[in-house]
């Protein structure tokens, strides 16, 4: 996997190098001249400065070596200053080696800034810098034992700040950092310790508001944990591996249409990954990754409702197309490239080929409504006679809950038979990925109160173990006995995030922020708030409730034509009362 994820971000560079069709055009000083004779692009982020809200941690507690830590949590301003009072003061000697731990309270993306003071010797001083998700992962050293890593973003490295003045290091996915002075005999005054924080400042224009507060810290936690993911491009994770995995973005784009509506970083990153995968190749390498394509531009097409933007994929889509038919033999698929659904199916052959069979099935049907949108009626024709041959061979799921779930999703399995799969041992068997799948099977089968419980305990559990955004992958048997992510290791417990962990994804590798884990915020505004989408562009919206056990819910959706209000509340007969807001360019159908 390793040597695909490396192609990719050589095909990214190779196309940034050789093409100014990415780089929008800034306004530069006077001085520059003419923007046309430089290269520019505008960054759509925006940066902060973040407090930190608590020391975790410090080498000592006498005050000898790290003094007046507390300094740090007092709002700064990023300016060095000859003053030279109230400072952070480390001091090492030939006994001791001081160090600090800082906790800014969430899972970021971006850096460090230090401002240091009038240190005694005059020059720079040497420190130690380590980023971490996790308490474990800051403290930790890059070896083989734990897992730590430099991949993609440097999170552990050593360098020298200036006497004083102001330096901003790093640029990673991180909650903590630790900083260690170096040198023997050696004195760092610090003035200030911020975190930069860089990220897209879109409003959550989408919203969800329950009677369970649980289940409202989980939706907004994945809307975050996309939020960090919308850098320049939409990434899966802000530590690793900070790319393009197009299987990634539709947990993403989900997300995204449900809380933040259009955003550009969508059709930009699907525009990048289709740039540098000419056909006959597969997206990332991986076959199903060029499926996910198809059904994200469906998805994209269905919620914005952008013709134009369609029309620019005609070139690309139909051949795609023409290249999946061409990979059915005897109506099985019969995909090449990396044959992948998510890392614990991989090395199931059966489920794998049951999962892309019913892939095969819905990216063809996403496939023939978008060519009949744009006038390819051949090719629609070619895919829907593709599907009712596929339907003729439905292989066996083998009782796994990722091929159930797509076979149900694709209307290859009844979906009562799958939610008696997928219910098989409660969240037993989910992954992060595909737990979204495995909840909208579940609602296929009408079992929403099973769905909104999977939620409560399996991504709920992640916050129980100090998460502010939710993991690459996770299991609720990791619980037993571990710590929390958020403090120092106590005696006889587990270390989770250095334990834990399988795949590309071992112990302190293990990305803490994944965008693909964001499945239960659009689950819960579809299924619980009750918004389908029913015709390109939100123009006809079809909102049916599934409370569960819950007393209210509101909240509002995104569309092209502004904000839809809802509130739902259950009375004391069991009807649910429904107030819906909506623009009036909007058809809304009450279930």
């Amino acid at each position: 996997m390793m040597n695909l994820k490396n192609q990719l971000l050589l095909n990214i560079g190779l196309l940034l190098a050789s093409s100014s069709s990415l780089l929008a055009q800034s306004v530069l000083p006077p001085v520059f001249g003419p923007a046309k004779n430089y290269l520019t692009e505008k960054d759509n982020r925006v940066k902060v400065y973040l407090t930190p809200q608590r020391i975790v941690w410090t080498s000592d507690s006498t005050g000898k070596y790290v003094s007046n830590a507390k300094r740090l949590l007092q709002a700064g301003n990023g300016q060095a200053e000859l003053i030279n009072t109230n400072l952070v003061e480390l001091r090492n000697d030939g006994d001791h080696k001081a160090s600090i731990l800082l906790d800014f309270g969430k899972e970021l993306h971006g850096g460090l800034q230090l401002v240091t003071g009038l240190m005694k010797k005059h020059g720079p001083v040497k420190i130690r810098v380590r980023f971490g998700e996790s308490v474990s992962e800051a403290m930790a050293d890059i070896d083989t034992i734990k897992g730590a890593t430099n991949d993609h973003a440097i999170r552990d490295f050593t360098l020298e700040v200036p006497w004083l003045g102001e330096l901003e290091i790093g640029n990673t996915g991180f909650r903590f950092v630790r900083i260690d002075l170096v040198d023997d005999n050696a004195e760092l005054l610090l003035k200030e310790a911020r975190a930069m924080f860089i990220f897209r400042d879109v409003p959550y224009l989408g919203s969800f508001k329950s009677s369970d507060e649980r289940l409202n810290k989980i939706w907004l936690t994945g809307a975050y944990t996309v939020q960090l993911n919308m850098q320049q491009y939409l990434w899966d994770g802000p530590k690793r591996d900070r790319l393009v995995w197009v299987g990634d973005m539709h947990p993403e784009v989900m997300t995204i249409n449900n809380v933040f509506g259009y955003n550009e970083v969508v059709p930009k990153s699907l525009d990048l990954i289709k740039s540098v995968t000419p056909l006959p190749a597969w997206m990332n390498g991986i076959s199903s990754y060029s499926m996910w394509w198809v059904r994200i531009q469906r998805e994209l097409y269905q919620y914005q409702g952008n013709l134009t933007y369609l029309k620019k994929q005609r070139d690309y889509l139909v051949p795609l197309l023409d290249l999946l038919v061409s990979k059915i033999k005897d109506g099985n698929e019969n995909l090449d490239g990396m044959r992948f659904l998510d890392w614990p199916t991989f090395a199931n052959k059966p489920a794998v080929h049951a999962g892309l069979q019913a892939m095969m099935v819905m990216t063809l049907t996403d496939g023939a409504q978008l060519c009949r949108v744009l006038g390819e009626t051949k090719t629609a024709e070619k895919c829907e006679a593709t599907i009712k041959e596929m339907k003729k061979h439905i292989p066996d799921a083998v009782n796994n809950k990722q091929a159930a779930s797509l076979m149900a999703l694709a209307g290859l399995m009844p979906a009562k038979k799958a939610d008696d799969i997928i219910s098989l041992g409660q969240t037993k068997g989910f992954s992060t990925f595909y737990g979204y799948y495995m909840l909208e099977a579940k609602a296929k089968a009408g079992n929403y109160e099973g769905a909104i419980n999977n939620i409560r305990d399996y991504w709920g559990g992640m916050l129980d173990m100090g998460a502010t955004t939710f993991w690459e992958d996770f299991d609720l048997s990791w619980m037993k006995n571990a710590g929390r992510i958020d403090e120092l290791l106590p005696a006889g417990k587990i270390d989770i995030h250095a334990t834990y962990g399988a795949y590309s994804y071992k112990k302190l590798r293990h990305s803490l922020s994944h965008g693909w884990a964001s499945g239960p915020t659009s689950w819960l505004t579809e299924n619980v708030l009750g918004v389908k989408v029913m015709e390109p562009g939100c123009r006809v919206l079809k909102i049916v409730p599934h409370l569960g056990d819950l007393r209210f819910v509101e909240g509002t959706f995104p569309t092209p034509y502004g904000v839809v209000k809802i509130k739902h509340t259950k009375l004391a007969n069991g009807k649910i009362e429904s107030k819906i807001e909506a623009p009036k360019e909007i058809k809304i159908i009450k279930g």
